[in-house]
């Protein structure tokens, strides 16, 4: 087992991962990720490094300024945004300001996962999903019933800035909204406020 994969499955529940720093620049263009960008639904098994999974979450909700500001725009800065790293030893929840991971489960949830998207096999099958989730009222609080539109908006910058990682890592990755909202939550545990939006099963392309 790598010393990664050790180091998460040590981690126990509550506790935190500390994630490698994020690179802020990399040998692919940006033209060159948007060209290069395919959904891919077949992955190999091998567990991507801790690394690669930093820079992912990083990509999608990760901070860029002192301020506060993060990777991807957010109606009003409000970011209701949350993101958690589904990995064979367990759920782990994204914590921005920290670059760290929580861990919220233990155990392999990814074939529960797929289960609730319909019976989606290739999400089991995926050394890494990141789910994104809303606390709506973060920003339904300030904008009102537009708010819901704006969360619906701000997921979709966070995860075509993760597609675009993923592809210049040399990673393939594939959106996913199919799935029963309930059996999501219910899979993975989530928080009652906490509403499932969009799925992104990631790893290298088989074959």
């Amino acid at each position: 087992m790598s010393d990664d994969l050790q180091l998460m499955l040590n981690t126990k529940e509550g506790e935190h991962l500390r994630l490698p720093a994020p690179a802020r620049s990399g040998q692919v263009s940006v033209e060159g990720a948007i060209a290069g960008r395919r959904s891919v639904r077949s992955f190999s098994p091998e567990p991507l490094a801790l690394k690669a999974v930093s820079q992912l979450l990083w990509s999608a909700q990760g901070m860029t300024a002192k301020e506060g500001l993060r990777a991807a725009p957010s109606a009003g800065a409000c970011y209701p945004l949350e993101v958690y790293a589904l990995v064979e030893q367990g759920l782990f929840r994204y914590l921005p300001a920290a670059q760290a991971l929580l861990k919220a489960l233990a155990g392999d949830r990814r074939q529960a996962l797929a289960q609730a998207c319909y019976g989606q096999m290739f999400v089991a099958e995926a050394p890494l999903s990141l789910i994104f989730t809303a606390i709506y009222e973060r920003t339904t609080s300030r904008y009102g019933e537009r708010g819901l539109r704006y969360v619906h908006i701000d997921v979709g910058h966070a995860a075509q800035n993760v597609h675009l990682q993923a592809e210049a890592l040399g990673l393939a990755s594939v959106p996913v909204g199919a799935f029963d909202d309930a059996a999501v939550s219910e899979a993975l545990a989530l928080p009652a406020q906490e509403h499932p939006l969009y799925l992104v099963p990631i790893g290298r392309p088989a074959g």
